[in-house]
This record gives structure tokens, sequence and C-alpha cells, in this order.
């Protein structure tokens, strides 16, 4: 693809990093609207060479792609606001970065929507994820959007516009909700008296994960897949009280997913289904300890800060 001359709405932790991308890919990022202060460092840092300026004037540097990586609510207002200064132009392809949002928010714009597929923290590091990722595409002009994709050394995966909530969450519930598990699992350790979680569940998780990615339901193990309903009722008894809704709620739908893929016989599971059902999130417990939030900038799956 010929280089492109291109503006960033959204200096967050999504678009800066894509506008370096792009940077990298031979493309021209000349201008950036960044308001906050984190904003206009990332810009700085990662977008050195383009202006910071209005949403508006940085629409109208854009000859060629302007890329709007706004908050999911804010972007309808985004380009309704630059088609209504005229700051877009005929030509010029328009597109934003919500996973969640199809062509719907663009009105009578022509746009498309281009989503990758990972988690952000706006860091240098994430131009390293990038390549071999998926992006969930919705664009009229698959071309295009075939080649933008390939430069920034990704591969599309093509979503329908009504289909792109159920897309983003499935991403949402995956990466997103993991990050909870882990750190619930973490908080559950340290009340078991572990100094040091992360040493513990790293090989664990990261044997878990590839297994469920290479294997799916095959890859379920543990007490709940092997009807081991004393285990279970143990733990429901002893772990700390804020950790039990999420380990039940997890319980009951691992052992949906056993006897449906036959991991679990239904006849095995009678006494883990009976403990399941009367289980309450109200057992006495030990209190699991206050947790310290990390300092790093938290991530976020494919939409700007």
């Amino acid at each position: 693809m010929n280089a492109l001359t291109v503006g960033v709405v959204g200096a967050g932790r999504v678009g800066a990093v894509l506008g370096a991308a792009l940077n990298a890919a031979g493309h021209r990022v000349v201008a950036a609207a960044a308001v906050s202060g984190a904003s206009r460092e990332r810009a700085a840092r990662l977008l050195p060479e383009a202006a910071i300026l209005p949403a508006d004037e940085v629409a109208r540097a854009a000859t060629d792609l302007l890329l709007i990586s706004v908050p999911d609510d804010a972007i309808a207002g985004v380009v309704a606001g630059l088609a209504r200064t005229g700051a877009l132009r005929p030509g010029q392809v328009v597109a934003h970065t919500s996973g969640a949002h199809g062509l719907e928010v663009f009105g009578a714009v022509d746009g498309m929507a281009l989503h990758p597929a990972m988690t952000f923290t706006g860091a240098d590091a994430d131009l390293d994820r990038l390549p071999g990722i998926a992006w969930g595409v919705t664009a009229p002009d698959r071309v295009f959007a075939t080649r933008l994709v390939a430069d920034l050394g990704g591969v599309p995966e093509w979503i329908a516009g009504g289909q792109r909530p159920v897309y983003h969450a499935a991403l949402a519930h995956g990466a997103n909700h993991l990050v909870t598990l882990v750190n619930e699992a973490a908080d559950v350790l340290r009340a078991a008296g572990v100094e040091q979680p992360s040493r513990v569940l790293e090989p664990l998780l990261t044997a878990a994960l590839d297994n469920a990615l290479r294997m799916g339901d095959a890859a379920l193990t543990g007490p709940v897949s092997r009807g081991d309903a004393g285990t279970v009722a143990k733990h429901l008894a002893r772990m700390p009280a804020d950790a039990v809704p999420t380990y039940l709620a997890m319980a009951r739908r691992t052992a949906d997913r056993a006897i449906a893929s036959g991991r679990l016989r239904s006849q095995d599971a009678t006494a883990l289904l009976d403990v399941l059902a009367h289980a309450t999130p109200t057992a006495p417990t030990t209190t699991a300890p206050t947790t310290t939030a990390p300092t790093t900038t938290a991530p976020t799956t494919g939409s700007a800060a």
C-alpha cells in the first residue's frame, strides 16, 4: 500500500500505539488530538513528529486516513461533530477502533471498524504484541482494510456489523475476566499464607491456557471435572467469603461444560451438583488480605481511554 497521510483523534492507550505502528509500517502520522496530560505524554513519546491539534484540525490534516480511537460512547458524537464542521472530506478513509461498534456510529459518513484483538497499556512494548494478532473488521472496502491490517502485521477477521457486540463481549469475557480470575486466585493463595502467588500460578495458568486453546473442554481437570463433591464442599467452607461467589459461579458453569462434553458422567455428578445447588456465599471463613493495586496503567482491549 502507498504511504498514507494519517491523523489520530484520541492519543490514548490504543490510538497512540496504532499511530506508532502505522509510522513503523511506512505511513506518516502528521497530527494527533491529545487532551489529557497522559495522552500528551504518550503522543510525545510514540508520535514525536505529529502535531498536537484540535480534532477538527487533525481531520483536515489527515488527507488519507483518519483514525478515531476514543471511548466507545464518544465515537458517534466525534464523527458527527467533525462532519458538521466540514473537517471530513471525500476520499478520506475514516476508521474507528471500537470492538463493540460497527458502521452505525458513522451516520452518513463512510467509514470502517478496525478493532485489534489485543490488550493495550500505552507502553512501547505494546508494539511488539501487534504482529500476528487478529483484527475484527467491518468495512465496505475489504481490499483497503485487508492491506491496512497487513501493514500492521495483522490478520483480518470479518465481523458482521450486527455481531460486533457479541464479538467484543467474547474478548472482554476472555481477557478482562481472566485478569479478575487470576487476581482472585492470587488473593486466595495469600489467604492460605503464600507470599508470592505469581510464582505458584504462572506455570500452572500458562499450561492451563495453552491446553484450553488447543484442546477446548478436553483440557478440563480438577475436582469439578471429576465430580469430587467433598473437595468442592471443603473449598466453599474454608475459602475467603468474598471469593466464594466467583468460585461458585465458575464451578457451576464448569460442571455444565464437563457434563456436556462427556468429561463428567451425569450419574457421577449428582453429589457435586447438589453441593453447588445448595451452597451460599455466606459460609464462615477468614478474610482475605487487602491487595495493593499495581501502579502500572491498567490495560484496555481495543478502545482508548
